[in-house]
């Protein structure tokens, strides 16, 4: 048996900054970087609620990181305990109480795995060695934590590859599809069968539909709760996210409650609108004398409708720095931002955001976004010059491989050429 130990503390939290600062696109591979010394394993795996574009986020080997399904990391997260390993847990001996295997892929594999207070999971598979379980945990109570920091904030890059990842969703249709289509050849297989009875048949058929429906709603119902979030819950969580300004001296904050049927919101366009209303008090009460602000949501069945109106000195404009900051996040969602401000009465902004992806692969810059995170890091070695050989020992992929997903971000770039690749990515960053 290998032992692992971390010899140097400092280059553990330097890995621990890199990532913290990395983009949700490649935190997975960021943190299996650092993990790697700890804990070797073939794969690395995060599932986590806060990200509703993409809320699988893996780096490692490509058979289980392309066939890991949201169902599967489900069945896991159930088995799993939250929160940190305490002293006791670990005393108990390495992943006590938790799994070690489960399926993965589509097979059964070794795993460890570790739930963080915020609700993320992490999960090892084939881990080797003996397992430092109190620090892992603790790294992962930190990187899941900076997850939904990023998601709370609702950077423009986070909130492009959310509405770009919508597209992902067809994947999951695709993965029903062939679900089904084994169910009606089971079921096709037992209807034709002279060995079995009438009776019989009609028993078996029942028992294979039934657990086809259960599970069909099972999928559904979970793509729905990760894709979407109802706008009273929506609202209802912007105001306890304010509710520590109006308790510590802020101004008070008025709230009109959107309609309790209004549609339900896609989780990208919650999370932003939140942000941008967070953003937006904060920078109405920078101004001197504001007592008062008013919060408003409404949904027109397209749009979000956000209207924020203040008593203060009315100064602020769109070029006001705080208001370019949101008005990124806004055109990231391919939304509008209008400012209107009246010397001594106050200031008020409209913000529409469309509920509804735009149609796919309009711009450059929408394609880029929709690169998918393997093909990004592909992408970004081909663009600095590595060859496939260097490039599929780097990620630990197949040639073949590399060229297939080159072959993929060129498509998906309307480029022709590793040269042009490298200017479509740079005009992209």
């Amino acid at each position: 048996m290998i032992e692992r130990t971390v010899t140097y503390p400092v280059e553990l939290l330097d890995g621990l900054a890199s990532v913290a600062s990395s983009s949700l696109l490649r935190i997975a591979g960021a943190f299996r970087d650092v993990l790697e010394p700890v804990v070797a394993h073939s794969a690395l795996v995060i599932f986590t609620e806060d990200c509703t574009g993409r809320p699988r986020k893996k780096a490692g080997d490509p058979a289980i990181v392309e066939g890991v399904t949201i169902a599967e990391l489900d069945a896991v997260r159930q088995r799993t305990p939250r929160g940190p390993v305490t002293t006791a847990l670990a005393d108990a001996g390495p992943h006590a109480d938790r799994p070690t295997s489960a399926v993965i892929a589509g097979a059964e594999r070794p795993i460890a795995a570790w739930l963080a207070e915020t609700g993320a999971l992490l999960v090892l598979t084939d881990p080797q060695g003996p397992i430092d379980d109190r620090l892992v945990g603790a790294l992962w109570e930190v990187v899941a934590a900076g997850i939904r920091q990023q998601v709370a904030t609702a950077a423009p890059d986070y909130l492009r590859d959310s509405r770009a990842a919508s597209s992902e969703r067809a994947g999951a249709i695709a993965e029903l599809t062939d679900a089904h289509a084994t169910t009606l050849e089971s079921i096709l297989a037992v209807t034709r069968s002279r060995q079995t009875s009438a009776e019989d048949a009609r028993t078996a058929v029942t028992e294979i539909a039934s657990a086809a429906m259960v599970e069909l709603r099972a999928v559904s119902d979970r793509d729905r709760q990760l894709a979407e979030e109802p706008v009273a819950r929506a609202f209802a969580r912007l105001r306890e996210d304010l509710r520590p300004l109006a308790r510590f001296g802020g101004p008070e904050v008025q709230f009109i409650e959107p309609p309790v049927d209004g549609r339900a919101l896609p989780g990208e366009v919650a999370h932003a609108g939140r942000a941008i209303v967070r953003g937006t008090v904060l920078a109405l009460v920078e101004q001197s004398s504001v007592g008062r602000v008013r919060v408003q949501w409404d949904c027109d069945g397209s749009n979000l409708l956000i209207g924020i109106r203040d008593d203060g000195p009315g100064e602020l404009t769109v070029d006001t720095p705080s208001v370019q900051q949101l008005g990124a996040r806004v055109a990231a969602l391919r939304g509008s931002l209008d400012v209107q401000a009246t010397p001594g009465w106050g200031s008020e902004l409209h913000v529409t955001l469309p509920l509804d992806p735009p149609p796919a692969t309009q711009t450059r810059a929408d394609s880029a976004a929709a690169l998918t995170e393997r093909e990004w890091s592909v992408a970004e070695l081909a663009a600095g010059g590595a060859r496939n050989r260097a490039i599929a020992e780097t990620l630990t992929i197949s040639e073949n491989t590399v060229k297939f997903h080159i072959a993929n971000v060129l498509r998906k770039l309307g480029v022709a050429s590793r040269v042009e690749l490298a200017a479509a990515l740079a005009a992209n960053r």
